[in-house]
């Protein structure tokens, strides 16, 4: 996962002898327009944009029209569905700019220009300082810096540390807020094979959606207004149809989120016993809740089908990265680099004074991290990732403390408030809105219940929050299905109608007696606990681990050390390839649409054809994108490094043309987040003659084809 501005001095001489055709400059440059003017990182305004990007996208057309994967675009389709116009099952195409759908909220960024400012932000931190002292001197010369880089709010700033601590580069980025949806196909291709193909190979899912960015006329980013027009780009993507073979060049170019390569023994030790196994029991009982009711209703299914899609997925990860950690033996691996560090380190008074303590503030860290590490995981998935109304109603926070404020107050300055409240009642209203339509109170009940229960008997009573003995306990005498009734009959966070009741006149009294409120309060009080018994460990283990990897890199001069994703603009190059996953076991590196035919079955909906996929298929009607042989090609796979984030990303080959999109990563290397393993690791994507075939024969729109510039 290469910084694109390094890729001159690093990368350039290997990715041409593998078949880079194009110069360093038109992969990154500043001056000119490059590849990285064509990769946008898809983000949510709520999200902190442009720190987190949640997938990626690639402009294809010189109208702004961008390409990326359906589960990326999941939640906007499913937003703009109903019962009536199901796009979730049926798809959705705009055949002109005037039917193209706004998505309140939805952004999208490209990367400006980076830079190196390590020697800035730590020019006056000295080794002896604490980590308080070092990290306010570093927060506020990151501050400066970014207000620096901005231009007057021109554009949104971000710096961020690489190699835990070691090194900071700034991201300056363009954004843009009006970003309309374009076309989806239906689930049945572009979800094909559900869960049970989550994360597989082979793998014969169509994963693409199309949206557009849209401008103020002068070019600049605008919200959406009607005068807006679509963006015109410093550079998109060319689009191949010369297909793939083994061992071709490919690369990718996206916003990988999170991975953690230097995590110690440690950390996985704790992964494998404790984190993981209680992620996936947390989150299996809430797809049981959840897959129940979308069965049983349409409705239901359409309101909940992107939160069980974000839940499935990482539910299935946490299964496969625990299997993968234990049969590549990456504890042990781990634990061998750490004794050699050690060794290394006692071989020099000078490394010892400066390394020395690494692995002991680690070790000790996890060790007092264990205490509380059940607690934040059950308040991380069983409550603000449970029942829906805890972490929604967080969002009355701000009116809550001026009606507390107000009520407190001398009679003769109640009246200030007045208007700070109704400015924040309003502001919530807004945020109502948006909740109640995809809110089923019935499921959300089940889901408290169940959680709150699991929570309750597999944390230590001293670790609970405080409700469970002042409500649970003494009002409701331990009836988990008694404590439920009372929220969703009375409370108001659960209930439009009642919440706009209130938010019309805003009161302390009805809000601090409020049954779902009192449970919110408890919780953040829980989650407050919690941080603050795990800040001083926190702060332990970063120290220990900005030492050991610093450590590192000095060990292994002769190593070219990449830093762990983060959410900024990557690049990873490598080859079109099979693999062998095991023994006698040979997966190629493509998927054809017969291989959709043969997993076709009517009795599951994760693996329905569409009559009129079949009929194509039946015909060989393919068009200019289907091969010589008479088949078509589906999904093809390279050992291009990606997680999280990179989806939708542009697999891209040799001359700087498209020739897929990059979706899911493959079984055997779940583990990769933490461990890259060559010999396994897999990008799977969906080959770009699928998508366009898809988009022209399947959806006839033509309009679409006619905007991109395909090299035949």
């Amino acid at each position: 996962m290469w910084l694109p501005m390094l890729i001159e001095r690093l990368n350039y001489e290997d990715m041409q002898e593998m078949g880079l055709q194009l110069t360093a400059e038109e992969l990154y440059s500043i001056n000119n327009s490059s590849m990285k003017d064509a990769i946008v990182g898809l983000g949510d305004a709520g999200m902190g944009a442009p720190a987190n990007y949640f997938c990626t996208g690639e402009i294809i057309s010189d109208k702004g029209l961008v390409l990326t994967n359906h589960h990326c675009g999941y939640d906007k389709i499913q937003s703009h569905s109903s019962v009536a116009n199901d796009y979730l099952t049926d798809g959705f195409w705009a055949l002109s700019f005037s039917e193209e759908l706004a998505n309140e909220g939805m952004t999208m960024s490209y990367l400006v220009r980076m830079e190196d400012v390590t020697s800035k932000v730590l020019s006056t931190v000295t080794d002896n300082m604490s980590e308080s002292e070092r990290s306010k001197i570093i927060s506020k010369e990151i501050r400066s810096i970014e207000k620096e880089a901005s231009d007057r709010g021109k554009y949104d700033v971000v710096v961020k540390d690489f190699f835990e601590g070691n090194e900071y580069y700034l991201f300056v980025y363009e954004t843009y807020k009006d970003i309309r949806l374009v076309g989806a196909p239906p689930s049945s291709i572009g979800k094909f094979g559900g869960d049970t193909d989550n994360w597989m190979w082979p793998r014969h899912t169509g994963d693409f959606a199309l949206f557009r960015i849209y401008t103020a006329p002068d070019g600049s980013p605008a919200t959406y207004a009607e005068e807006n027009i679509p963006l015109k780009p410093k550079h998109y993507l060319p689009i191949s149809l010369k297909g793939v073979e083994k061992n071709d060049f490919a690369m990718i170019w996206g916003f990988p989120g999170t991975t953690d390569r230097f995590l110690t023994s440690y950390g996985i030790d704790l992964a494998l016993k404790e984190s993981n196994p209680t992620i996936v029991k947390i989150r299996e009982k809430k797809l049981a809740i959840l897959r129940a009711d979308m069965d049983a209703d349409d409705e239901i299914r359409i309101k909940y089908a992107s939160k069980y899609a974000q839940t499935a997925n990482y539910w299935k990860y946490f299964v496969g990265q625990s299997k993968g950690l234990r049969q590549l033996k990456v504890y042990e691996k781990r634990k061998a680099l750490e004794d050699e560090f050690t060794k290394w380190v006692g071989q020099k008074a000078e490394r010892e004074k400066k390394y020395g303590e690494a692995l002991q503030l680690i070790e000790s860290g996890y060790k007092d991290l264990q205490k509380f590490n059940m607690s934040l995981k059950y308040l991380e998935e069983a409550v603000f990732q449970g029942p829906e109304f805890i972490y929604f109603s967080f969002g009355a926070f701000q009116l809550y403390g001026s009606l507390q404020a107000q009520d407190k107050a001398k009679r003769k300055d109640k009246s200030k408030m007045d208007e700070a409240i109704k400015l924040f009642a309003q502001a919530f209203k807004e945020e109502a809105e948006a909740f109640f339509k995809n809110f089923n109170k019935s499921t959300d009940k089940k889901l408290f219940a169940t959680l709150m229960e699991m929570y309750y008997n597999d944390i230590s009573k001293e670790q609970h929050p405080g409700i469970f003995e002042e409500v649970l306990e003494k009002k409701h005498k331990g009836d988990f299905n008694a404590w439920a009734d009372d929220i969703y009959e009375n409370g108001i966070f659960v209930n439009k109608e009642k919440l706009f009741a209130f938010l019309e006149k805003p009161s302390y009294k009805t809000l601090s007696k409020d049954p779902s409120w009192a449970v919110t309060l408890s919780m953040i009080d829980a989650i407050r606990t919690v941080y603050g018994n795990i800040g001083d460990v926190e702060t332990n283990v970063n120290r220990g681990n900005r030492l050991f990897v610093d450590g590192l890199m000095e060990m292994m001069p002769e190593k070219t050390f990449y830093p762990n994703a983060n959410s900024t603009l990557r690049m990873t190059y490598g080859k079109v390839l099979d693999y062998y996953p095991s023994d006698a076991v040979h997966y190629d590196f493509q998927t054809y649409l017969k291989g959709v035919m043969q997993k076709e079955d009517s009795s599951q909906d994760e693996f329905i054809v569409d009559p009129k996929l079949k009929a194509l298929y039946q015909k060989k009607e393919y068009g200019p994108y289907g091969n010589a042989d008479g088949t078509m090609t589906v999904c093809f796979l390279t050992d291009n490094d990606i997680t999280g984030g990179n989806s939708g990303s542009p697999v891209i080959n040799g001359n700087g043309e498209l020739i897929g999109v990059a979706f899911d990563g493959n079984w055997e290397s779940m583990s990769g987040d933490i461990d890259y393993e060559h010999k396994y690791q897999r990008t799977i994507s969906v080959d770009i003659r699928y998508v366009l075939f898809v988009i022209d024969k399947f959806a006839g729109a033509q309009n679409l084809i006619d905007e991109m510039t395909i090299v035949k």
